[in-house]
């Protein structure tokens, strides 16, 4: 499964903006953005004006960095967002939003979506009682993502089921800490989703 597996913080400083690409590391003085706010690169410091084109690229740029989709699917998820009903760019942030590895984060058994892919790619999680091993799998209003029983008994998990009653999901989810499991209780709206991207900028991009 391709992925990108370059330096994450140099996507937050790339757009001069934290991503929260690290989970906590992202809330500490450690954080790139915190320390070196120019863009990467010998010419980072430089200022530049940017192109409308630019601003467009630079958007779609951040929410794939944000979710961690190459381009192949990030192209494929708005295809299917334009044949919904409604507007693309809300359509296409609730097909990102409702990928499983975004939920198991979502849900807090990550902290952060790139550890959230890695725990579905190795079978960790379940979906509807069954072993689902496809990050860019799409739940549903009703289903139920929950940590396998074998899962359950890895010193990760069981960190993780100690601070869980501490954390907070969006009103579109409904976590059980006690058993691991999160249900998807309805589609998100355009509300719920916290995600700092102009979804109609992306859009226009695709639509030159």
């Amino acid at each position: 499964m391709a992925r990108y597996t370059g330096p994450l913080c140099r996507l937050c400083r790339r757009q001069g903006m934290k991503l929260f690409l690290k989970g906590e590391r992202c809330f500490t003085p450690k954080c790139a953005v915190e320390r070196r706010p120019t863009p990467p690169g010998d010419h980072g410091q430089r200022r530049r004006k940017i192109s409308e084109y630019g601003e467009h690229l630079k958007e779609k740029q951040k929410a794939r960095a944000i979710y961690g989709v190459l381009e192949r699917q990030f192209r494929k998820h708005f295809e299917e967002a334009k044949r919904q009903p409604g507007a693309t760019g809300e359509n296409l942030l609730k097909l990102l939003e409702t990928r499983l590895d975004n939920v198991v984060y979502r849900l807090g058994f990550a902290d952060n979506r790139n550890q959230a892919r890695q725990l579905v790619t190795h079978g960790h999680l379940d979906l509807n009682g069954r072993r689902t091993d496809i990050p860019s799998a799409l739940v549903r209003s009703g289903d139920v993502v929950s940590v396998s029983s074998r899962a359950r008994e890895t010193e990760y998990f069981k960190i993780v089921a100690e601070t869980l009653a501490k954390k907070s999901v969006p009103r579109w989810l409904e976590l059980d800490p006690t058993q691991l499991s999160g249900r998807i209780v309805s589609p998100p709206s355009r509300e719920d989703i916290e995600t700092n991207v102009n979804e109609q900028l992306i859009v226009e991009f695709y639509s030159r």
